[in-house]
């Protein structure tokens, strides 16, 4: 892993399991967190596809503003819905899956309006490179879940970055540089049981 993002993982690790006050840990529902990509094609259509592997960890405290986000990519993941385009795509020429399994985005800096998260700060990790980059909300929003006390916050984020930026020159200017992403995310944070006080033993 590279170290910059190394350290922010341990960083990620410290918010996430520090004081009572600290921004409370959510578990992310696999099922209904994706990772979508789109680039310009040839100047005329617009390639889609997406990544199967996909894990992410949230800590999250909206009152006071703070939290922290990190996601995990397997590049071998992708998934265009053409078989051979995704060979290509896991390739020395794209991704580099086999040298660089992983792509990773860790952010510990968000932004809110209100209680509403608008926008994660944070720092992309593609084929070893790590680049700035910022989520931007497209809408955010928590509730209680329907069969329990427990809370469940979601939303759907985007994100812009340069291939080049990351060493992937191939196929400029027919394949555009812009690569645009499409992040969906939810987690819950599990409704908190309170223990009762030990009763002391009968005299």
């Amino acid at each position: 892993m590279h170290a910059a993002t190394h350290a922010a993982f341990a960083l990620f690790a410290a918010i996430s399991i520090g004081a009572a006050a600290a921004p409370q840990q959510f578990q992310i529902d696999p099922a209904n967190t994706q990772v979508h990509w789109e680039v310009r094609h040839f100047g005329t259509s617009t390639s889609r596809g997406r990544f199967t592997d996909v894990s992410a960890s949230v800590a999250l405290d909206t009152a006071a503003r703070r939290g922290s986000l990190a996601v995990t990519i397997g590049t071998a993941g992708i998934d265009s819905g053409v078989k051979p385009l995704d060979a290509m795509l896991r390739g020395d020429w794209f991704l580099a899956s086999k040298a660089h399994p992983q792509a990773y985005f860790v952010a510990t800096n968000l932004a809110f309006d209100g209680d509403r998260l608008t926008q994660a700060h944070g720092e992309f990790t593609l084929r070893g490179v790590s680049r700035p980059l910022t989520l931007r909300a497209i809408r955010f929003g928590c509730q209680p879940r329907a069969d329990s006390s427990a809370e469940v916050c979601g939303g759907d984020f985007e994100a812009e970055f340069r291939r080049s930026d990351f060493g992937i020159t191939y196929g400029l200017p027919f394949v555009e540089d812009r690569v645009r992403l499409v992040i969906q995310v939810e987690a819950s944070r599990p409704a908190v049981t309170l223990q009762e006080p030990a009763k002391a033993p009968d005299a």
